[in-house]
């Protein structure tokens, strides 16, 4: 099996790669709601993370049956903000896989690698999601 750059895959088999549509608030965006309101924050996760699992039933992903690298492409549509605070995202995607049923937990027993890469696209700014199964 080999990955969109051609190279082969060691470690396991693909799952699917879910694409969100948009950007994720980052860590100062998550912070500031914290700040703003007691319920702000919570309300904020609840909302993505139930996004997310929606588009993962939608998108008819496979449940995780082996621990899992997550590899997330952020695509930005700009370069503003850090890497550090975008990939704070990955909190509320992960969420939302384990409540569509495709990760059994977030913790490192399931998910024990997670890699980012940060892109630009201004007109079609997503989330890309790769779930791959790794050999136990």
């Amino acid at each position: 099996m080999q990955d969109r750059a051609g190279r082969g895959h060691i470690q396991g088999e693909v799952l699917m790669i879910l694409v969100i549509p948009g950007t994720m608030p980052g860590l100062n965006e998550a912070i500031a709601a914290a700040k703003s309101h007691f319920g702000a924050y919570s309300s904020m996760k609840r909302k993505l993370t139930t996004s997310v699992a929606m588009q993962a039933k939608a998108a008819r992903m496979k449940p995780a049956t082996r621990p899992v690298k997550a590899i997330f492409r952020w695509f930005e549509p700009s370069r503003r903000r850090d890497v550090d605070n975008v990939a704070f995202g990955c909190k509320f995607c992960l969420d939302g896989l384990v409540e569509a049923g495709v990760l059994e937990d977030d913790s490192q027993k399931h998910v024990p690698q997670i890699q980012h890469f940060f892109d630009l696209d201004r007109d079609n700014p997503r989330v890309e999601i790769e779930i791959e199964e790794l050999d136990e």
